[in-house]
């Protein structure tokens, strides 16, 4: 990777992918790209910035030719629980966007990154330690039937056209930098500032609901390294599991209850996203994923539990959230 475009900059990956990449790569080489420049005001001084409507293929290919653009990350995307308030869309939004990424990256030679996600797996698939290969029959929402579309579509373009498509199922993601926007996994982020902001927390969803969950550090070193794969060792690539830690409330509970002795929780369960919820993995299998290309989690429930309360502290000491 070497001129390198992120779609979708303003949002929770996005947001921190971008300084992420340009860490690695120089600030000049990645591009941020939204169709809102006011969700990116940091990311566009710090470097350059592009606003673009991944819908419209004239001017997301304009930005591609301006700057040799070689890699696109897209990161466009309706998530489960909104993409259920309106699923047209949701499905012109996501597809819309992939389908432009992947005819720009045919005609310009490009690279392409596009997250799939555990909401890619449905019902019938095996809940624990769910294969690589296994079944997908994601009906239970859109977001699930776009990202089920969305691997097959990459993988299809990939071996008819030759673009280097490549993609990883992503758990829940918890990051204290920027709030989610609206996915079924949100509750595992919510509980460590409500921890802070009032010692206590509302789960939605319900005691004993397992899923796989990955801390913001993990999910960017996955995005960069399975780009930088050598591609000779890729048995898969549309999409690969990864996996980091799986939990369901009591247990994140119990353990921000050793740093926060009084924090106490109770529940109020969201019966659109608790369906949501338990038509998906408890835990994926992630040894493809380590033996194509070495990935292994650095993080666990107990080692990401004191980072993010101690920085999820300082954001309301500085006041930077209330």
């Amino acid at each position: 990777m070497k001129n390198i475009l992120v779609i979708g900059a303003g949002g929770q990956i996005g947001s921190e992918l971008v300084p992420y990449l340009r860490n690695i790569y120089g600030t000049n080489n990645v591009v941020a790209a939204d169709i809102d420049r006011n969700k990116c005001k940091d990311l566009a001084e710090q470097g350059p910035f592009e606003e673009i409507n991944a819908l419209d293929g004239e001017g997301f290919t304009a930005v591609v030719k301006k700057h040799k653009i070689d890699t696109i990350y897209n990161l466009v995307a309706l998530l489960s629980a909104t993409g259920e308030k309106d699923p047209l869309l949701a499905w012109k939004i996501n597809m819309g966007a992939l389908t432009n990424s992947l005819n720009i990256a045919k005609d310009n030679g490009c690279a392409v990154f596009t997250p799939s996600s555990i909401g890619a797996f449905g019902d019938n698939t095996p809940k624990d330690n769910t294969p690589q290969d296994t079944i997908q029959r994601s009906s239970s929402t859109i977001y699930g039937v776009c990202k089920v579309s969305g691997e097959l579509l990459s993988d299809y373009y990939f071996n008819r056209f030759g673009v280097d498509t490549r993609s990883v199922r992503f758990p829940g993601i918890i990051s204290y930098v920027q709030l989610p926007g609206g996915g079924t996994t949100d509750y595992a982020v919510e509980i460590y500032y409500d921890a802070i902001r009032k010692g206590s927390f509302t789960s939605n969803i319900q005691a004993g609901t397992y899923m796989d969950m990955m801390y913001m550090p993990d999910a960017l070193r996955a995005a960069v390294s399975v780009m930088e794969a050598d591609p000779s060792k890729l048995i898969h690539r549309n999409s690969f599991n990864i996996a980091s830690m799986s939990f369901e409330p009591e247990q994140i509970a119990a353990e921000i209850k050793k740093h926060i002795p009084n924090f106490t929780m109770d529940y109020k369960v969201d019966e659109v996203k608790q369906a949501i919820a338990n038509s998906w993995p408890n835990k994926m299998d992630d040894s493809c994923a380590a033996a194509e290309w070495g990935w292994k989690a650095e993080y666990d429930l107990t080692s990401m539990t004191p980072d993010m309360l101690a920085k999820v502290k300082e954001k309301f000491d500085k006041g930077l959230i209330k």
